[in-house]
């Protein structure tokens, strides 16, 4: 009997959490496809790039759906790009095994002016959601937000990555609030390099948790 794919969306508590680091360690641990839909400014630098260069041969890297050239919110990038994001637009890639979604800022992100949501999308898909939290003052709210948006539309949340050091009364509270498993804990680095990311593919894969 073939083995059950797995395929995850990745999303954040919002900006600068560290979803493209965490995106490209469970997709070389999963040796999974990996895509992100969304692209706003930084493009000779893109997070696609980011996790091509990151991982191994085994990860497959997706081109994007839409490349904007600034760095903003969709809905205003695409305005300036003289592009229209539309629900349409987005076709989850059919891939023969794993599959890495990595999201755009936060759940409630705005991808055009007609009220079009990231959230709106990862609900299309149907797709277990990976929730990336960092370690700071507010993120205990932040994070219960978003997994309240999440089961307030009945997606499935696979569990929590937190990004930092241990902390044992932010992370308790928000495991037994959620009651979601942690999948991981990534911890901060003065640099991330492939050195980095593949030390943390091979904690995760070894745990398995995914």
């Amino acid at each position: 009997m073939a083995n059950k794919k797995k395929q995850f969306i990745i999303t954040g508590i919002g900006t600068d959490i560290g979803k493209t680091v965490v995106s490209a360690i469970v997709a070389q641990s999963l040796d999974a496809s990996y895509w992100k839909p969304i692209q706003a400014g930084d493009l000779e630098n893109s997070d696609s790039l980011k996790v091509q260069n990151w991982t191994t041969d085994s990860v497959t890297i997706l081109p994007e759906a839409f490349r904007l050239s600034q760095p903003m919110s969709p809905h205003a990038a695409a305005e300036i790009d003289g592009i229209e994001i539309i629900k349409e637009a987005f076709q989850l890639p059919l891939v023969e095994g794993n599959l890495v979604v990595e999201g755009a800022g936060g759940l409630m992100v705005p991808l055009n002016k007609k009220g079009l949501l990231l959230i709106d999308l990862f609900e299309e898909w149907n797709l277990p959601v990976i929730v990336v939290s960092r370690h700071y003052v507010g993120s205990i709210n932040h994070t219960l937000l978003t997994v309240e948006a999440l089961k307030n539309r009945k997606i499935k949340i696979e569990g929590i990555v937190f990004v930092g050091d241990e902390n044992k009364a932010t992370e308790s509270f928000i495991l037994n609030y959620t009651d979601l498993k942690m999948i991981a804990r990534i911890p901060m680095t003065h640099e991330v390099n492939t050195a980095f990311i593949q030390n943390q593919a091979r904690i995760l894969k070894a745990s398995n948790v995914l």
